[in-house]
């Protein structure tokens, strides 16, 4: 079950955060990254700034160890530039799972988008937590299922529409407090009825519960 997800990274550990926050700059944009060795990371940079950069500006901020003014590609600057990670954006890095990024990082200095894809949910939740347990806030901006996948697949028992429910009102901060959408909302943008909406989300909270935690907890604890 694939998921795509467009997250915003909030964190001004973030590398080339830095960067973006420079005068000059309009826009950074990221097509590629490599991973050189652990904490180090080599950045393909596309950047829009009202002037030319120089190598020596780049190597003025302390996470860049290196710089090279590759030319200019689609009317903007292109720069490789090797960045020392801080600690914990490394160890943030190194506990998520494998996802490959669907489209450019835009960096800004509020932080990172990113649209990643994951092959299902829990993958997206271990790098969701594995970003907040470090100090770097996720916002979902959306997250959608391939909707070429079967019912089966879908985790925890979750029907196909239980889990667009669930994925939809996450996705607008339903679960947020203060939340950032409501039931009525929502039912209209799955075309339902809001009792409809609030019972798909009652029985997919059940059944994750359910799921997670198993049969009736409580009474187990208690017969103990």
């Amino acid at each position: 079950m694939t998921i795509t997800a467009e997250v915003h990274l909030r964190s001004p550990l973030l590398p080339l955060v830095s960067v973006a926050e420079l005068p000059q700059i309009d826009e950074v944009q990221c097509p590629h990254v490599l991973g050189l060795e652990q904490g180090v990371q080599r950045f393909v940079v596309e950047i829009d700034a009202t002037e030319s950069l120089s190598e020596d500006q780049f190597l003025e901020l302390d996470e860049i160890i290196e710089a090279t003014d590759i030319g200019t590609a689609r009317g903007k600057e292109v720069y490789k530039l090797t960045v020392v990670l801080r600690e914990s954006v490394a160890n943030a890095f190194e506990d998520t799972p494998d996802a490959g990024l669907v489209d450019a990082i835009r960096i800004t200095p509020e932080g990172w988008y990113e649209q990643k894809v994951f092959k299902d949910y829990p993958a997206f939740k271990m790098f969701q937590t594995s970003c907040e347990e470090h100090g770097i806030s996720v916002e979902i901006l959306s997250i959608t299922q391939d909707p070429s996948t079967s019912e089966d697949s879908v985790p925890y028992g979750l029907t196909e529409r239980q889990y667009e429910a669930l994925s939809l009102a996450l996705s607008r901060g339903y679960y947020e407090q203060p939340r950032q959408t409501t039931a009525k909302e929502l039912a209209d943008e799955m075309d339902i009825s809001q009792p409809s909406l609030s019972d798909l989300l009652n029985r997919a909270e059940s059944q994750l519960i359910s799921a997670t935690l198993g049969p009736s907890p409580r009474l187990e604890i208690l017969a103990q």
